[in-house]
């Protein structure tokens, strides 16, 4: 009976490591089966179907919508409220895409961004444009994760929101602006771009990198913002023009800034404008009153003899 004892552990030991090793084997199947939903609507985020990521070519399709409309589409809000894409038209908007899981780039682009936003603002006027940021890495970006991320960066903007897709929405989303990512091991790769969209929805301007000089970013939003109508014809709104259009960017300062030199120019051509047209409606006048004259006998000519009866 003492021979068998050692036969009776080696089985037990070879039980237990053979329960271990199932136990291991499930533990992997259930890691596998987590992960595999996320990767398998990640793996690729361009329209193209390409499996890996090509800076050039990201760049060279980013820049081949502009000029092109983006279309309507639907979100939610951080409220869980929907909202559509064709709300924001009327104003310039801004876009840029972000993933909330994202620690490394975001949060430096995010706060550039921020920068350059509250730099516009102030050049422009507030309202002037509308800003949104738009979560590609679903079902992450949820519209509570959206708000989680604003509340992390400090974004308190009502003129900024952040913004929720609906999944399968994310490939021609992404494709009308010109965005493209890959799934990797860290997360994403992809160009960290900004697009600038006009008042009627078409991509207008594509800004690159997580920290870009003022005037790539400022000068697009000016000529959208002054190129449109004015609402109304107040007094109020021609002097707000006025303001946009006499507002420069300042290299030494590194801001944009009120040039009085504008605004001289303005008024000098106004002036010159208003003393043509008195000039031309004062001609004009002597014109008319010479003919009149002229047709009726002026001073100095002798008046016709009246007719014989």
């Amino acid at each position: 009976m003492r021979g068998a004892a050692p036969a009776t552990a080696s089985a037990s030991r070879k039980r237990l490591l053979a329960k271990a090793g199932e136990a291991l084997r499930v533990l992997c199947c259930a890691l596998a089966l987590c992960t595999a939903p996320a990767l398998a609507a990640n793996v690729v985020g361009d329209a193209s179907g390409a499996k890996s990521f090509d800076p050039d070519r990201a760049l060279e399709f980013s820049q081949s919508v502009i000029g092109t409309p983006v279309g309507d589409y639907a979100f939610r809000d951080r409220d869980g409220k929907q909202v559509r894409l064709a709300a924001y038209r009327g104003k310039p908007l801004v876009v840029n895409f972000v993933y909330t899981g994202c620690f490394s780039a975001c949060p430096t682009t995010t706060a550039r961004l921020a920068k350059a936003i509250r730099a516009a603002q102030r050049a422009l006027g507030p309202g002037t444009f509308n800003v949104v940021s738009i979560g590609f890495n679903l079902p992450y970006d949820s519209p509570e994760a959206m708000r989680d991320f604003a509340r992390r960066y400090g974004i308190d903007d009502p003129q900024w929101e952040f913004l929720s897709p609906f999944d399968k929405q994310i490939p021609q989303l992404t494709a009308d602006f010109g965005f493209q990512y890959v799934a990797t091991p860290a997360g994403f790769d992809h160009v960290t771009q900004t697009t600038i969209v006009d008042a009627e929805g078409r991509v207008f301007r594509q800004v690159y990198g997580e920290e870009f000089a003022l005037p790539l970013f400022i000068d697009p939003l000016q000529r959208l913002v002054t190129g449109k109508p004015m609402p109304t014809q107040s007094l109020g709104d021609v002097i707000e023009r006025i303001r946009i259009l006499c507002t420069v960017y300042d290299p030494r300062a590194g801001a944009y800034r009120f040039q009085w030199s504008e605004v001289s120019s303005i008024v000098t051509f106004v002036l010159m404008l208003l003393g043509g047209t008195w000039f031309l409606w004062h001609e004009i006048r002597k014109r008319r009153r010479a003919d009149r004259l002229a047709a009726g006998g002026g001073p100095g000519r002798p008046l016709s003899p009246p007719a014989a009866g």
